[in-house]
């Protein structure tokens, strides 16, 4: 008896139409366009086998910050904190005011483009917005570090580009907001934490945004597998074919074995 071709799922509608008869073997190829109440499909995908380009992890990390300070904790600004509820919260008071954190930084969960990032002169601030259901669960909190630069790389194979962004007018340096961007080198340790990163994730490729204080000190501030493109040089075009072949490269050594 000849054995079922695995099949090549690489759309939503065919994932879909397909889904209650993918078995082990079968590949998803692409992100998976998922409500947030429906990322349990991934964990069904892959306790049944079926392979899915990019990992499932990575799609996830990529989809919620609370996840990244978690997946990630080493590498952030010492004590984020993933906050998930009052009690997590209550927690969270007690350990900064026993480290002598003031200002704070508050990440909501699925916001991007530096929407969603907000200051704070205490976490009691925070307590308080959140008491009244203003900070909706879960959400992220770590010390505020002032004068810290931003650089976003990018990694995509053998591609590597990095630049830093900044914005005299607003904490905030995401190019969203308004800030502008030139060419930056990044050290063999700040590569070292992009590449570990990218295997704790599972991420094949990734946009990364790095912190670095005024001592020189880096820190991961975000990990995602896709991230906008202003500032970088790398054209849309350029951007998605390395994408594509990054994808059929997995899927066929998929297929190999």
């Amino acid at each position: 008896m000849n054995e079922q071709k695995p099949r090549i799922i690489r759309s939503n509608s065919s994932l879909f139409s397909q889904y209650h008869e993918l078995s082990r073997g079968d590949i998803v190829t692409g992100r998976v366009s998922l409500r947030s109440t429906e990322e349990y499909i991934l964990l069904d995908l892959v306790e049944r086998g079926v392979q899915i380009i990019p990992s499932a992890l990575s799609q996830l990390i990529s989809r919620s910050k609370s996840l990244q300070s978690q997946c990630f904790s080493t590498y952030m600004v010492p004590l984020t904190r993933a906050i998930h509820d009052q009690h997590t919260l209550l927690d969270t008071i007690s350990l900064y005011n026993k480290n002598s954190v003031t200002k704070v930084v508050t990440k909501l969960d699925r916001k991007n483009a530096g929407i969603g990032i907000n200051i704070w002169t205490s976490i009691e601030e925070v307590y308080n917005q959140a008491s009244f259901n203003n900070i909706p669960y879960p959400f992220v909190v770590q010390p505020y570090l002032a004068d810290c630069r931003d650089i976003r790389v990018i990694m995509l194979g053998d591609y590597l580009e990095a630049y830093q962004r900044s914005n005299p007018d607003n904490f905030r340096n995401n190019l969203h907001c308004g800030g502008c961007s030139k060419p930056s080198e990044i050290s063999t340790g700040q590569l070292e934490i992009c590449r570990e990163a990218m295997s704790r994730g599972r991420f094949p490729y990734a946009h990364i945004d790095l912190m670095v204080s005024p001592t020189d000190e880096t820190y991961l501030a975000e990990i995602n597998l896709r991230g906008g493109l202003r500032g970088a040089e790398i054209s849309p075009e350029e951007y998605g074919a390395k994408v594509e072949e990054i994808h059929q490269s997995m899927q066929e050594s998929l297929l190999s074995k």
